[in-house]
């Protein structure tokens, strides 16, 4: 399984983007500023752009297992988990519905729907996730 996250819109608050597993549109995401290569401000940067490994495990902040994005540059614990705004994030990825300003709707909806086939997903093997601008 091969995710992609596309990064299309960007603000001064945050960064919105389409979420794609193997080639097929997800869901939209949410995550916080994207900046220069090398700045990170603590809880208030996008992951750097690249191709990470993707595992589920159990994470402390949520209390049962979730998705984990492993060997970020810089960065430690970086989930992929529901949420509406850059105020519910520090450095994640945010999954959504629908997208407005600065906002993903139906967050929940989202990550139940993606959570099931990233579990299928790493049963038949490593899962990577692939962070890219959009070209257009």
């Amino acid at each position: 399984m091969q995710l992609k996250l596309i990064r299309q819109i960007f603000s001064a608050t945050s960064t919105i983007g389409s979420l794609y597993i193997d080639d097929v549109f997800e869901c939209y995401t949410l995550e916080d500023v994207t900046r220069a290569e090398g700045v990170k401000i603590p809880k208030a940067t996008a992951i750097p752009y690249g191709e990470y490994s993707v595992i589920i495990d159990n994470s402390t902040r949520f209390g049962r297992p979730m998705p984990h994005v492993l060997n970020v540059p810089m960065f430690d614990g970086i989930r992929i988990h529901p949420g509406n705004t850059a105020a519910n994030t520090e450095g994640c990825i945010l999954l959504g519905k629908t997208k407005g300003t600065d906002f993903i709707g139906q967050s929940r909806m989202a990550f139940d729907d993606f959570f099931p086939k990233l579990k299928m997903g790493l049963q038949h093997g490593a899962v990577k996730i692939q962070i890219v601008r959009s070209e257009g």
